[in-house]
């Protein structure tokens, strides 16, 4: 199970760290947000040095549909409802901002970048998809409602915003990392105040980013209760369709179309981690049934942490952490959410204001719905009974029979049948 995006890539190689070291910045994970904060740190001539446990760009980063928009979603008739007119400016100039940058360091790479329109729309609910011009009308963006689709099923219409983007994550991430500090294969196994212990040497460090796609730290910030982890799959199908565009399903159970080269890249299935849900199988139905004669290419899956508000968690790690950082929470949306991350972190460490620092603070209010349910979830799996616990927080693990693998409901950690670890936050394998 290997995306198609890490086929016929031309991938770097960086050392394993070599005994103990010092250095101003630490940055800790080796996908696109961490990548691109060395990269800024990088070009501010600020000391860093970038840490990845395996490979870079192993985890989420290669398994994303590299969708890149400030459209996330329904999203901002939410934040404007939840938290007023300003923080939804402040979200729409983050992420907007965040596009653009994008667009800027694309121009001189060659990794497939291509401006399409972007569509979220909705099978069932055409009042949400109103309500959400209007929100954006006040907000300041002036979205276009699009009637007719060219999707095979039927919809009640989609809001548009034109002009986005889509690219090759890989060879953009590769061409801009092939200068870094980076050491691969050095895996932090515990953290002492801004030291990290690492299995190569220790790290003494002034201040730490930990962009570790799930927070692994878990005495500061409280996200085993913030955050929770959900799994979303994809089929690259030949002789399909192509849709000209980007659509992605208001509900977080429909699916998600776009195109790269002579492929289409059908998402679905998804379900929160730990749980069951459609996962291939439901791609698969979808695909023998409104493209017979398509074939299957590659086939991936992705895990995506989710906020209780829908908006990223990109700062200080909590209130008593003055030199720790961290970056996490996208929603799904990882292409912009780590890009705005990797501008504001690089602000905050370098010491410089950065006007969009309070629409992402992770220290804000945790009063929430979500919160019950992140709850309700890690009480009812820590008192389940089962032989196999996952080492974060001893939570029940279930066996999933789609990716053969021990998935946690609690918080997303998943293992492979041997017990290798797959995902964090847990911080290593699963014991014998």
């Amino acid at each position: 199970m290997r995306s198609l995006w890490n086929e016929n890539v031309s991938r770097p190689n960086f050392p394993a760290l070599k005994g103990d070291t010092k250095t101003d910045v630490l940055i800790i994970g080796g996908g696109i947000a961490g990548i691109l904060t060395a990269y800024f740190l990088h070009e501010k001539g600020v000391q860093y040095i970038l840490v990845e446990k395996d490979r870079i760009c192993s985890g989420t980063t290669g398994n994303t549909t590299a969708k890149i928009t400030f459209q996330h979603g329904l999203i901002y008739n939410k934040i404007l409802r939840s938290f007023g007119l300003e923080k939804a400016q402040m979200y729409l100039q983050a992420n907007r901002a965040a596009f653009e940058k994008y667009a800027e360091l694309c121009k001189n790479i060659d990794c497939g970048y291509e401006i399409k329109s972007n569509y979220v729309y909705s099978t069932d609910n055409r009042k949400k998809l109103e309500d959400e011009i209007n929100a954006l009308s006040k907000i300041g963006y002036n979205a276009v409602f699009s009637e007719a689709l060219p999707l095979p099923i039927k919809t009640e219409g989609s809001v548009c915003f034109e002009d986005q983007a889509q690219f090759h994550p890989l060879k953009f991430l590769f061409s801009i990392a092939k200068d870094m500090i980076i050491y691969e294969h050095t895996f932090v196994q515990e953290m002492i105040g801004s030291i990290a212990v690492t299995n190569c040497g220790k790290i003494y460090a002034d201040k730490v980013i930990a962009a570790t796609h799930f927070p692994f730290i878990n005495k500061h910030g409280s996200y085993f209760l913030k955050l929770y982890q959900h799994r979303s799959y994809v089929i690259a199908l030949e002789n399909a369709q192509n849709v000209d565009g980007m659509y992605v399903d208001e509900c977080q159970t429909g699916h998600s179309f776009r195109n790269y080269e002579n492929l289409l890249l059908l998402g679905g299935g998804g379900h929160r981690t730990g749980k069951h849900g459609g996962n291939w199988n439901e791609l698969r139905s979808f695909a023998q049934k409104y493209y017979p004669n398509a074939k299957e290419k590659y086939y991936w899956a992705a895990q995506d942490c989710m906020s209780l508000d829908n908006i990223p968690y990109v700062g200080q790690y909590s209130k008593n952490t003055q030199s720790l950082y961290t970056a996490s929470g996208f929603n799904k949306w990882g292409m912009t959410g780590a890009m705005l991350s990797a501008t504001l972190l690089c602000d905050m460490v370098c010491g410089v204001h950065n006007d969009f620092e309070e629409a992402f603070n992770p220290s804000r209010s945790i009063i929430k719905p979500q919160l019950f349910v992140n709850g309700f979830e890690a009480t009812k799996n820590l008192l389940t009974p089962s032989k196999k616990r996952c080492p974060h927080l001893g939570c029940a693990l279930k066996w999933n029979p789609a990716e053969h693998s021990w998935d946690c409901a609690c918080h997303g950690s998943r293992f492979a049948a041997n017990g290798k670890l797959l995902d964090n936050p847990a911080n290593g394998n699963l014991r014998k």
